[in-house]
């Protein structure tokens, strides 16, 4: 087996990897990073995201790239409507441009982080199969390709399903009973004109009856579209999504009074790609152990509905980066300082995801969430 040594290794290269990894090098500190994609244009990066000033947007000034992150800010992002299932709008906000969560390409965030990084940090088409403890903090990880590693300091940060999660936690995200189907429809003001006035020009949410749409202006015209459902977990392997009209059927008619302009939103669409949503337990924490931690999905992973998940994969990053940083010589003590911040935190975002998903996909989703958006939090 081809195995090399690496003092900090982190597994994963998405936005929480790539924070850590730039906020390492800020501070004078080399680290590699494994992912198992084939390189950065593997594939698209999904939509936008907003990114808070709250934690998102520090862990880019810690990263010394909230300047450039600034360049890449779609303007007229912040927008938001809120529609019911007869396509009437209760709720519509124009982008006041206050700068708190504005809106990005989640691929041009990521180029950002990866232009950042020294040449080489990037080790592409290395997919972990498996981490062993080594003694001592140390540990090895084992690649699909046959090569291995092994590390002082192993951050993992790759995601849901976790290769480096089980030397921390037995935990498994479970499946939340929610479903996404995922469509685009692209050049959207001359090919799609009726869904386009509808989403408007940036974020925009429909909600009824426990299910609805999520959909995003992408900053190349496009609309991207979230349709969400209650749905039984094996609900997608009953439908063949490779026949795309088959598949539109299928989700259109757990729609079938909603307005047409919303239907349009799944029957125009160019692509069309099922997900379903999973969560870690609510509070997932692990005992300290030697030599290795976890960040981002990998350490808690929520459902997407309250906006927090890319963020706190980057505030993660950058928090364990300085935290290493800060404890020179001492992995163990920026370990425990870490940890200790990450886990409540994590938890009360955790929680709110959890709550955001029963708020909006409750029986009465459309009318809690019109009284979240004029009310707020509190009357909602």
């Amino acid at each position: 087996m081809n195995t090399s040594h690496h003092p900090v290794a982190i597994i994963g290269a998405g936005l929480g990897g790539l924070t850590a990894a730039r906020v390492l090098h800020v501070h004078g500190i080399e680290a590699a990073v494994f992912d198992l994609e084939a390189g950065p244009e593997a594939r698209t990066q999904g939509g936008m995201l907003d990114i808070h000033a709250q934690d998102g947007q520090k862990a880019l000034h810690a990263a010394g790239l909230h300047d450039g992150f600034r360049e890449i800010i779609h303007e007229g992002g912040q927008a938001m409507r809120l529609v019911g299932p007869d396509g009437t709008v209760h709720i519509a906000t124009e982008d006041d441009g206050d700068g708190e969560r504005p809106e990005v390409d989640r691929g041009e965030l990521r180029d950002l982080l990866l232009n950042s990084l020294p040449d080489g940090t990037i080790r592409w088409g290395r997919k972990a199969t498996g981490a062993r403890p080594l003694g001592d903090g140390r540990h090895e990880v084992a690649f699909a390709d046959g090569s291995a590693i092994t590390t002082d300091l192993l951050i993992g940060a790759d995601g849901a399903w976790s290769r480096v999660r089980p030397l921390v936690s037995a935990a498994r995200p479970a499946y939340t009973g929610i479903s996404f189907v995922e469509t685009d429809l692209y050049e959207a003001d001359t090919r799609h004109p009726r869904g386009a006035a509808l989403v408007g020009g940036g974020f925009f949410i429909s909600l009824g009856d426990g299910r609805g749409f999520l959909a995003h202006r992408e900053t190349d015209g496009s609309l991207h579209v979230y349709t969400a459902l209650r749905a039984d977990e094996d609900w997608i392997d009953t439908i063949d999504f490779t026949d795309h009209a088959t598949a539109k059927a299928a989700v259109l008619a757990r729609f079938e009074h909603w307005d047409d302009g919303l239907r349009s939103l799944v029957a125009d669409a160019e692509t069309i790609t099922p997900r379903r949503i999973h969560a870690l337990p609510v509070g997932h924490r692990w005992d300290r152990v030697p030599g290795v931690t976890l960040l981002g999905d990998a350490a808690h992973l929520m459902s997407p509905f309250a906006g927090e998940g890319a963020n706190l994969a980057m505030f993660d990053g950058a928090e364990l980066a300085s935290a290493v940083a800060a404890h020179p010589g001492d992995t163990e003590a920026a370990l425990t300082a870490y940890e200790a911040a990450l886990f409540p935190r994590s938890a009360a975002s955790a929680a709110e995801s959890a709550a955001g998903l029963e708020t909006m996909f409750g029986e009465d989703g459309l009318e809690r969430m019109t009284a979240f958006f004029t009310q707020g939090p509190a009357e909602a």
